[in-house]
């Protein structure tokens, strides 16, 4: 007589790993990257700038790149991994939002090697605590919202003797729940029959998280590797190689790359030293200091050398190099040369200028408003603006090349606020002063303010107060139909939306609307109007319209200026 066969036993994970939090971080980027163009759709204005959904995807993705780097998982490098990618490519309100809340998660586990409920829920509960510390008014029926939600429901069942992965689906059910309520808090979501984006963001992330945990298929995000769009992380050399036909002799043949795990202190001294002593043997030289490593990149004859004095800073990995005469097409080696040199004299020319006591750096998109900045001595200007948001590593790469004690940054964009002050806490060596302007407009109005002859605090206080004063109205073109303040929107509409999203006009002819919304945005105190005309706006048909807003405000003085911005036919202001 045979014995019966043994039952299978099934057992119940009730801890999470570092290895397997990895696997649910990625899954939970993945299924943000797929749902990205729904939850762009789920904005509350049918602008052709939704972007909530690649925002959010692109911040994750560049903590995705460094999380595939690590070659030996621990919580602690895990942790750092997430909490820095995030922090360095967060774009956008709701991208700023998820990497603070990367931030925090990361800050509660990085100590501990497995992760139970209790862990779980004082991690979720710090998580949401630096959010909301993160956004100076937090807004209740936003992302903050269900975040809090779910770390709420999570610290109720850190006690339970439930398994793991119930734990999970509970606190899934909850931050649905309060998604689904988001409606209830902000009218504007209720108006236009929408939940709140970012919180619905926030919830595939962990959705998918769950995907990793159950062991369902789990794929590394579309474009991570590359990760072109998440963060720009390739040299710009390398980029830029086969754009020109203008060629020369290559110096360096060797391009070469590696890590220094940082074993003793090292200071800002110590990285001018180091980046002197890559100056003397190479050029292309890209050095990235961050936290307890350096990211080192350079193209040197002797690659051997620029290994062993990372060596007298810490051990070394992801040691990589290419002979670039042998892998390279002539053309493409004599491109990055070119490009080297120039930026080995542009480096020298900002060494050899004296510094400056104040530098400005303003986001702008389009021909003409970036001439307007540059004419009001704006050092940097960063591409961007409703369509692409600028990253915080894009702000810290611009506030290193700006040579001055204190730099003020003018976002110009509520969606780039977030991002803009972010990166000015990562900052050290410089003062950073972020004026919160909202739209072009306001920017131009708060550098015009500016003055030496006061104190940075006196000019910050004074460039806000005085880009309050301007009303800004944008007219574009809707993506979907819906209603909005009783308005009734169909899909390719145009429309006029003025300050703090309100809708000013809806039509089918653009002229006509960008009137009826200047027509909304006057009152008696107006004196002067300007008109930012876009890259489907022609310079004669600018023209009538300057006529047509003469005519009807003979008090005011009009001016219209080519601002060649895209999406936006007119960017319109009342002082």
């Amino acid at each position: 007589m045979t014995d019966p066969p043994e039952e299978e036993v099934v057992v119940a994970m009730n801890t999470i790993d570092a290895n397997m939090l990895r696997s649910m971080f990625l899954a939970g980027a993945k299924n943000l990257e797929v749902n990205k163009d729904w939850i762009n759709d789920l904005n509350v204005f049918p602008v052709p700038d939704g972007d909530t959904g690649t925002n959010m995807t692109l911040t994750i993705l560049s903590a995705v790149k460094e999380v595939q780097k690590l070659e030996q998982v621990t919580m602690e490098n895990l942790a750092k991994a997430i909490s820095s990618g995030s922090l360095r490519g967060a774009r956008g309100n709701s991208g700023v939002i998820l990497s603070q809340l990367f931030r925090g998660f990361s800050k509660e586990i990085r100590t501990v090697e497995v992760l139970g409920k209790t862990e779980i829920a004082r991690a979720a509960q710090r998580a949401t605590e630096t959010a909301y510390k993160a956004v100076m008014k937090p807004k209740e029926g936003t992302i903050l919202t269900v975040a809090k939600g779910m770390a709420d429901r999570a610290a109720e069942l850190a006690g339970s003797e439930m398994d793991m992965e119930t734990f999970l689906r509970e606190i899934i059910v909850r931050g649905d729940e309060v998604l689904a309520y988001t409606p209830e808090l902000l009218p504007v979501l209720k108006q236009a029959g929408v939940v709140d984006s970012g919180g619905q963001g926030l919830m595939q992330v962990v959705k998918g998280a769950l995907d990793g945990f159950l062991g369902k298929e789990i794929a590394a995000p579309e474009g991570a590797a590359a990760g072109a769009a998440a963060e720009k992380a390739e040299p710009e050399e390398h980029r830029e190689m086969a754009s020109s036909e203008d060629l020369g002799d290559i110096k360096f043949g060797y391009c070469t790359e590696f890590i220094i795990n940082l074993e003793k202190e090292y200071s800002e001294e110590d990285e001018q030293e180091l980046k002197a002593y890559l100056e003397s043997i190479g050029d292309s030289i890209v050095l990235v200091s961050d936290d307890d490593i350096v990211k080192i990149h350079v193209h040197t004859n002797h690659p051997g050398l620029a290994f062993e004095k990372g060596l007298t800073y810490g051990s070394l990995s992801r040691m990589k190099v290419d002979n670039m005469r042998e892998e390279h097409e002539e053309k493409l080696i004599r491109e990055a040369s070119r490009i080297a040199q120039e930026e080995k004299e542009k480096q020298e020319a900002e060494q050899e200028a004296p510094r400056k006591p104040t530098g400005f750096i303003a986001v702008s998109i389009g021909d003409g408003l970036n001439e307007i900045f540059r004419g009001l001595n704006v050092d940097e200007i960063i591409e961007g603006g409703q369509t692409m948001n600028p990253s915080t590593e894009d702000m810290l790469t611009a506030i290193d090349r700006v040579n001055a004690d204190t730099i003020f940054i003018f976002p110009n964009n509520k969606n780039i606020i977030l991002a803009a002050q972010q990166a000015s806490g990562l900052v050290k060596d410089k003062k950073v002063l972020v004026v919160p302007s909202r739209t072009i407009p306001q920017g131009i109005t708060a550098i015009i303010n500016f003055s030496p002859a006061r104190s940075d605090e006196e000019n910050l206080q004074t460039m806000t107060e005085e880009m309050e004063t301007v009303k800004t109205g944008q007219v574009t073109y809707a993506v979907r139909n819906t209603t909005i303040d009783g308005k009734e929107i169909h899909e390719g509409d145009i429309m006029g939306i003025g300050d703090h999203s309100a809708l000013l006009a809806v039509g089918s002819e653009v002229d006509a609307v960008a009137r009826e919304t200047l027509a909304a945005m006057m009152d008696e105190d107006a004196e002067l109007i300007s008109i930012y005309y876009g890259e489907d706006i022609s310079d004669d048909r600018a023209a009538q319209m300057q006529e047509a807003v003469e005519a009807a405000y003979p008090d005011c003085d009009v001016e219209v200026h080519s601002g060649g911005q895209p999406i936006y036919y007119y960017v319109i202001s009342v002082e």
